[in-house]
């Protein structure tokens, strides 16, 4: 990654909420959707391998980073968040997003967003063997966050919906990144809202009509790569692939080129 951020831009949603964003890069647009605990900087890594082609946005979700948020929370908002981002690139854009992130774009582009192409990074659905293998974590991690308890939210989601061990989480408290991930907490059920527990909308995913590509890593659990694999079946004529990565993730030299190859192909 680059030393030097670019500048910080801001349009007003529908509802009048300012939405941060960044820009770099020039060829068609490509807007890239976070998923949980992700602001403009966790994207930004991705974003650089695909400036070369293309004219990237990352931004802020709502109630995050720069941008602002309104109450109370609605899914459409989000969408009308990827609306007006994409009419401020010029009326249409491709859409990248990941896990959650990847759903929310899914469902933009399954409402009329004027999408060009759609790649969707391992949304959480959990589809055959794995249906209701991870509990559906909302209720709990709204009432920590109630309750103050940000860290407490956070070890919650991490552990019983992403599947880090418990150990794994405990190590992560004395680390740099613990103060970010409680600073994103009171977003997490914005995430389980869009998520809905897992369950895979095949009926929304059906009238996806842009060229659309689903992605998972071979290190992520194997509930992940079949919930890509399932979402792709159900999005009209979309293309699986899955690349060498880590856990819920790839490097980003690796997925730009899967990304390149298809939104310019």
């Amino acid at each position: 990654m680059s030393g030097t951020s670019p500048a910080v831009h801001a349009v007003r949603s529908a509802d009048g909420t300012r939405i941060a964003y960044e820009r770099s890069g020039e060829g068609p647009p490509v807007i890239l959707v976070g998923g949980a605990f992700n602001d403009r900087s966790t994207t930004r890594e991705l974003g650089e391998a695909l400036a070369p082609d293309f004219t990237v946005i990352g931004y802020d979700r709502r109630g995050r980073g720069d941008s602002g948020d309104t109450a109370p929370y609605e899914i459409r908002r989000e969408v009308e968040d990827i609306a007006t981002l994409v009419e401020a690139a010029g009326g249409k854009a491709h859409l990248y997003g990941l896990s959650s992130g990847a759903i929310l774009a899914a469902r933009a582009a399954a409402h009329g967003v004027p999408a060009t192409g759609l790649v969707m990074f391992e949304p959480p659905f959990q589809v055959g063997p794995h249906a209701g293998s991870r509990p559906d974590v909302s209720a709990r991690v709204a009432e920590l966050i109630a309750a103050g308890d940000r860290g407490g939210a956070v070890q919650h989601f991490v552990v019983t919906a992403v599947g880090l061990p418990p150990e794994a989480v405990a190590g992560m408290r004395d680390q740099p990144v613990w103060p970010y991930l409680e600073s994103m907490a009171h977003t997490l059920p914005y995430d389980t809202q869009i998520s809905a527990g897992g369950v895979l909308p095949a009926d929304l995913l059906a009238t996806i009509t842009v060229p659309t590509l689903l992605v998972d890593s071979t290190a992520s659990p194997q509930w992940l790569r079949d919930g890509a694999r399932a979402a792709a079946e159900a999005v009209p004529g979309a293309r699986h692939v899955s690349l060498d990565g880590g856990f819920h993730d790839v490097p980003a030299a690796t997925l730009a080129t899967e990304l390149r190859a298809f939104l310019l192909g």
